[in-house]
């Protein structure tokens, strides 16, 4: 974002940061970055576009407005993929590799979103991620346990 902003303020819930060393370091070398520390943003207004965005620092409760013009969430870059570890195979930065359909090689198992190798780590492209994980998944049901033809709420009387 620094290439397009002209300020960018990276509010954070603790003192300091945990993520890449070299991320970190490329964000405090940037003038266009300002941190506010020990803060959470509890909400985000505007009407029909992003305005500004209210504070909590979490030690002293104090509350702030800070007005912005977009928000970008950031919460990481290491997938929550723990769950899957000796199940599925995990790349060594904890993403599944998945086919088209988001289908892992365990069948029955599907991974979309962030987790998944390759992908654009987007929130509009997991939730394109989720849709087709969940039609594939649809698929593969309905194709082990077929419902009888009298039961469908579209088969003819």
């Amino acid at each position: 974002m620094a290439r397009y902003a002209s300020k960018i303020f990276l509010i954070h819930r603790r003192d300091q940061l945990r993520g890449s060393r070299v991320l970190q370091e490329r964000a405090f070398a940037n003038k266009k970055f300002e941190f506010i520390w020990d803060t959470i943003v509890s909400s985000v207004d505007g009407e029909t576009e992003v305005t500004n965005v209210q504070l909590r620092n979490v030690h002293s409760g104090v509350t702030s407005k800070l007005d912005v013009a977009a928000v970008f969430i950031f919460i990481g870059q290491h997938p929550n993929s723990a769950l899957l570890k000796g199940l599925a195979r995990v790349d060594p930065g904890g993403h599944v590799p998945v086919d088209h359909w988001m289908r892992t090689k365990i069948p029955g198992l599907f991974a979309a979103g962030d987790v998944r190798a390759e992908s654009a780590r987007q929130l509009v492209s997991a939730a394109g991620d989720e849709a087709t994980a969940a039609i594939a998944a649809d698929h593969y049901l309905n194709e082990r346990f077929p419902k009888p033809a009298s039961s469908s709420p579209l088969a003819a009387p």
